[in-house]
């Protein structure tokens, strides 16, 4: 085609015509003169030309072709280059052999080699995956095209996987006469599909593939837990034979809303109808080319019944089996917020002569006394109410739906109940309560106020003598009275800074080293001497002077603290008590961050401990604990096991220390459990990775038992009361010279 158009373009086509048309026309005009003769000879010479320019034109196609065949195979080799594949094609008719060099990459063997020894490539194949290629020989043989996987031996002894794609040709009598193969290096893709698949069948969690709702895989782990014998038990079986219709549910309109299913917690039963507490994760994948969806699993059923335990620890109290403080607060506080009971009463209990029993005959027999009081308790209020142990003999009843009226008949009957004798250990002891009853609304809106309202009865029923009933009544308010007195003085003493800071030292318990020390607010009162801060602190919780008086003991602490180092004592964190008051206020981290800056003290040696009732609001509790650990400072729990903190939430706080309560570590030497729940606490922290520590210290034996069970961190008189700053720094002094001697 290139010819023609060359020719054209020459015009002598066209000359060639017009000579002939005049020629014909002349002809057709009769005349035969030497012009015909002339016409003659040009035509004959412009064919000539023409005949001429044809062989000019042709060998110039060739040479163009010749080079256009060349940049084409230079193109192909080049994408040959740039694939990370060989090609290996074989003319069976001329025994014709192609191979591009790529396949020198994949076996580490040259392309001599290759064309000198046609078998080679099969030579190299691994033994034990040769029988693949009589099974891919009798597909080729029927004209399919076939994939097939073997490893090889290279050159230089490494083994990789290789991905061999065979395209056959057959003859019209179905004879095999041409083949080609790409061949390609699978191994990184192998190794880590290996991997994956080890990783998946070692799992300790249950991992499923599931599609159109029903189970294609399930790695062993997955097969124990469902009750299955093998996988194949349990391919295509509707996962909703394990889940119940609720939940199945929950995941449909999760899915439908786009939200991800993440550590859904449920109930199932597995084919051995086997209850099991169940923990599920769902993602999306494609297997064996279609949609499905990867659910991964997890029993928690040991966990769950850890933190039933945990909770039977933390709301019911181990002696009596009834809700202790916590539960019972937390429960009035809900009974409250939802205004399920228009009318309540609460009875607060103290045992008269409990005391003086337990001094002399001892816990054992002081602690069946009080469950034999639990019982009677129960049994005076006939299911009406709630028995709850507050601690020591002090016990608390709530009558929901109840008048005065009711109350006066119940404490008659609690009155009754104990005027009969208690039997323990075929001896008889004889006790009495005193009774304290405050009622909602008339005698307080909240947890707090109608608890110490009953509490104030219940003094006023002692002191009447005892064994008898007090309602609340407007003439107790002397304690009252002296609230709003210590309330005025509180004002007046951090306006003229009366109150003092004390330090406490903690202790290694191994080495007798201190580590650190607390910092605890003191009162010297001018009239009455020193106020307890279980009486003060209160007042300034509810008064908001707990916000200003707060950041005066952190700042006090963190200057003196930061004056010590200065002055070679050792540099070790001070532990400051915020409330939950302080934390509510929008400044409190930048007072925080003031207080530091002034006081020049790097914020690792400032430990800021908190209460578990300060993280029940878990949002705004998280957020305020981040920042304050983004300013280095160090994070504990104080009291830890007296609140009601939910663990599902706790190991996700950025909390560096949990403080055992005094309470606990009394039990050590004073209660028939020995210490479970300081074991209890001590296992719990360490498996969140929380440091330890225990206070209220006052025996060798607390300190022999903390140490046996992983606690090497405690305060308590056992080593030092509160220090004023003087007597302190006498004793990290003395700290330092022994450091210095040893």
């Amino acid at each position: 085609m290139k010819i023609f158009t060359q020719l054209r373009k020459s015009n002598t086509f066209c000359l060639l015509a017009i000579l002939i048309v005049l020629k014909a026309f002349l002809k057709l005009q009769g005349i035969e003169t030497q012009i015909g003769t002339f016409f003659d000879i040009a035509i004959g010479l412009t064919i000539l030309i023409l005949v001429l320019l044809t062989f000019y034109f042709m060998h110039k196609d060739l040479q163009d072709y010749a080079r256009e065949l060349e940049e084409s195979r230079e193109k192909m080799s080049n994408i040959f280059q740039a694939l990370d594949i060989a090609v290996w094609s074989h003319d069976l008719v001329e025994d014709a052999l192609l191979i591009t060099s790529k396949i020198e990459t994949l076996y580490g063997y040259s392309l001599q080699q290759f064309y000198r020894d046609k078998n080679l490539w099969k030579k190299v194949i691994i033994q034990e995956d040769i029988h693949l290629l009589l099974e891919r020989q009798k597909e080729l043989l029927k004209g399919n095209a076939v994939t097939s996987i073997y490893r090889i031996r290279r050159a230089d002894g490494e083994v990789r996987w290789i991905q061999d794609k065979g395209f056959p040709t057959l003859d019209a009598k179905g004879d095999l006469v041409h083949f080609t193969s790409v061949l390609m290096d699978i191994t990184d893709r192998k190794e880590s599909e290996s991997l994956y698949q080890s990783l998946v069948e070692m799992s300790p969690d249950s991992i499923a593939v599931v599609s159109g709702g029903r189970i294609d895989y399930v790695n062993e782990a997955g097969c124990q837990l469902l009750g299955a014998k093998t996988q194949h038990d349990l391919r295509r079986i509707p996962i909703g034979a394990f889940l119940d219709k609720a939940t199945l549910q929950q995941i449909r309109e999760r899915r439908a809303k786009g939200e991800p299913v993440n550590r859904l917690e449920f109930v199932m039963h597995n084919l051995k109808g086997q209850e099991i507490q169940m923990e599920m994760s769902m993602s999306d994948l494609f297997y064996e080319g279609r949609p499905a969806v990867q659910v991964i699993g997890r029993d928690i059923t040991d966990r769950k019944q850890s933190e039933k335990s945990m909770e039977m620890l933390a709301y019911y109290d181990s002696l009596t089996g009834l809700p202790n403080r916590y539960k019972f607060r937390k429960y009035l506080g809900e009974l409250l917020r939802d205004h399920k009971t228009e009318s309540f009463v609460i009875m607060f209990l103290d045992l008269d002569r409990f005391k003086i029993i337990n001094d002399t005959k001892g816990h054992t027999i002081g602690d069946k006394l009080l469950q034999r009081v639990a019982d009677r308790l129960h049994m005076s209020i006939t299911g009406n109410g709630i028995v709850s142990r507050q601690g020591g003999d002090e016990f608390i009843v709530l009558l929901e739906y109840a008048d005065e009226k009711e109350a006066k008949r119940v404490a008659g009957d609690i009155l009754h109940a104990f005027a009969h004798p208690i039997d323990v250990e075929d001896e008889q002891y004889y006790i009495t309560p005193s009774i304290g009853i405050s009622m909602y609304p008339q005698d307080g809106d909240n947890v707090e106020t109608l608890i110490k309202n009953a509490d104030t009865a219940m003094y006023a029923a002692k002191e009447r003598g005892k064994n008898t009933y007090q309602f609340y009544t407007a003439h107790l308010m002397e304690r009252s009275a002296r609230k709003m007195e210590l309330e005025n003085d509180l004002r007046k003493a951090l306006i003229k800074q009366e109150l003092q800071v004390y330090y406490q030292p903690q202790i290694d318990l191994q080495t007798g080293v201190v580590i650190g020390m607390e910092a605890l607010l003191r009162w010297p009162h001018e009239k009455y001497g020193f106020i307890s801060p279980l009486e003060f602190i209160p007042i300034a919780e509810e008064t908001g002077l707990i916000v200003p008086l707060g950041e005066w003991v952190l700042r006090r602490a963190c200057q003196q603290n930061k004056q010590w180092q200065e002055e070679g004592m050792a540099c070790i964190p001070v532990a400051v008590n915020l409330s939950a008051r302080q934390m509510q206020e929008e400044n409190f981290i930048d007072m925080i961050i003031r207080v530091l800056h002034e006081t020049e003290l790097k914020p690792q040696f400032l430990d800021l401990e908190i209460t578990e009732s300060m993280v029940q609001d878990i949002e705004n509790s998280t957020v305020i604990l981040h920042k304050l650990k983004d300013l280095g400072v160090k994070l504990s729990i104080d009291d830890f096991g007296t609140g009601y903190s939910s663990l599902s939430y706790l190991k996700h706080l950025p909390i560096d220390k949990i403080k055992i309560d005094k309470s606990f570590v009394d039990d050590i030497i004073h209660h028939e459990n020995q210490g479970a729940i300081v074991k209890t606490i001590i296992d719990m922290g360490h498996n969140l990775q929380f440091k330890v520590i225990a206070e209220g210290i006052e025996k060798e034996e607390q300190v022999q038992f903390l140490m046996e069970y992983g606690c090497i961190m405690g305060q308590g008189y056992f080593f030092s009361p509160p220090l004023h700053s003087k007597e302190m720094k006498k004793f990290l002094s003395q700290d330092k010279e022994v450091l210095e001697r040893t």
